[in-house]
């Protein structure tokens, strides 16, 4: 028996426990009920800064990119920024030593700002704009991943010469029980290899490797294991049908990241030892050199980095006596719960004396019934309004897929490290939004 079934009180003034596979890297409980991450308050930050507000651990962000250095080895690893990215995001990433994957003229022009060495930038995309090509070449971005026969020809007429291209490869079957609308070129059918042919015929097109992506929350190495011998037998034909094997083999990313403490993310060392592995016996097996193993993470980088700190504003019940928090955020701040299936973790900050924690869900202000932030969160029993909630694993696609739903501006993105925070993204505000509404 713990003392804690001993003395029942006991467990109600204690903090919640803070999983480390959920929680950032430095986030720790201080005085009066307060979260700290990165050495800052998170009651302070959202007395300055307002609610909802986006803190991010640097300290966790490079932390994650130094493991996928250090797993991968020098140019191994790219981090894919449609996660999270800002200007001081993109120089983290290029201090500790990983290139990125940039999906716009946006993006590039963020990692040009950063300072970023563009040769180890790659642009990729199903449907690059004229803009998109355009601010890539000016930057003299390293790599373009091609991902239909059209980009091909397009590529050849507008590219820098030599310009080096990966191509994006779909060995695999279609996926069962839905439509497959992904782009890329497909094995099956004879479309990736009529793709070798063209590039190959290109003189100022120089093709580096193969691409992949698999999905997303995969912590099951088997998938990997059998896309990397598709892609080797793949490589060994375009190898004997026109001479040379590609230098590169992306496998993706689509790592899995742990919302809960049930979760499991991605092990990564080991999945670094085994694809490497894997790939040197699939090699061999076709009897050609071994490509350099290389991937491109975003959720994974950042995800666990991320806290967002809201104020609630109402509690009731439901007529089935389901207790409803709803806090002044939502929909237009926390897509990922709708749109990538993340369920994530919240804990009552900034007092101390709660009473025991039951079930609750946590809304957001929007009036719609998919405005859901938490549906099963622990909470106080007296959770009640202006009680500051922080939220878990908010760093991947929460900044980044912000709305204006409702006319509500933007949150802030703060940066906290060496115990204090920085802004790194203003709040917008109303007159941000309605400076572009030009019926006044």
């Amino acid at each position: 028996m713990t003392l804690t079934e001993i003395l029942p009180t006991l467990r109600s003034s204690l903090p919640a426990h803070l999983d480390p596979g959920v929680w950032p890297l430095t986030a720790g409980w201080g005085d009066g009920g307060d979260l700290r991450v990165g050495g800052a308050g998170l009651a302070a930050l959202a007395a300055e800064h307002g609610t909802p507000t986006y803190v991010v651990d640097e300290a966790d962000v490079r932390d994650r990119c130094r493991a996928y250095a250090a797993a991968f080895g020098p140019g191994g690893a790219a981090y894919t920024g449609k996660a999270l990215l800002s200007i001081d995001v993109a120089r983290w990433v290029a201090a500790e030593g990983l290139g990125l994957y940039a999906g716009s003229a946006g993006e590039i022009r963020v990692a040009a700002l950063a300072g970023f060495d563009m040769s180890r930038v790659v642009l990729y995309g199903s449907a690059k704009t004229p803009e998109d090509l355009d601010a890539a070449y000016a930057a003299g971005v390293g790599t373009i991943v091609v991902e239909s026969l059209g980009e091909i020809t397009r590529l050849a007429a507008t590219a820098p010469a030599g310009q080096r291209v990966l191509l994006r490869v779909l060995a695999g079957p279609e996926p069962a029980g839905g439509h497959d609308r992904r782009f890329g070129l497909r094995v099956a059918g004879g479309e990736a290899a009529a793709a070798v042919a063209r590039i190959a015929g290109q003189p100022g097109l120089r093709l580096a490797g193969f691409d992949c992506s698999l999905g997303h929350q995969i912590n099951r190495f088997s998938l990997y294991e059998r896309e990397i011998g598709r892609l080797c037998e793949f490589a060994a034909a375009m190898r004997r049908a026109h001479g040379a094997g590609p230098e590169r083999l992306n496998l993706g990313g689509g790592h899995a990241v742990a919302y809960r403490p049930a979760e499991l993310d991605l092990a990564l060392d080991a999945f670094a030892t085994r694809m490497r592995a894997v790939l040197h016996l699939e090699a061999d097996r076709h009897g050609m050199p071994a490509p350099r193993l290389t991937v491109s993470p975003g959720r994974a980088v950042v995800a666990r980095a991320g806290v967002t700190v809201y104020r609630v504003l109402a509690v009731t019940r439901t007529q089935r006596g389901d207790r409803l928090v709803a806090v002044d955020g939502g929909m237009s701040d926390c897509p990922a719960t709708a749109l990538c299936g993340s369920r994530h973790s919240a804990v009552l900050i900034g007092r101390t004396g709660r009473a025991v924690a039951g079930p609750a869900v946590v809304v957001g202000r929007h009036n719609d019934p998919d405005d859901v932030i938490v549906p099963d969160a622990e909470l106080p029993a007296d959770v009640r309004p202006g009680d500051l909630l922080a939220v878990a694993g908010t760093g991947a696609y929460h900044h980044a897929r912000a709305t204006n739903f409702h006319l509500v501006g933007r949150p802030a993105l703060l940066a906290a490290a060496g115990g204090r925070a920085r802004v790194l993204v203003r709040r917008e505000s109303l007159d941000d939004l309605l400076a572009r509404d030009l019926g006044r």
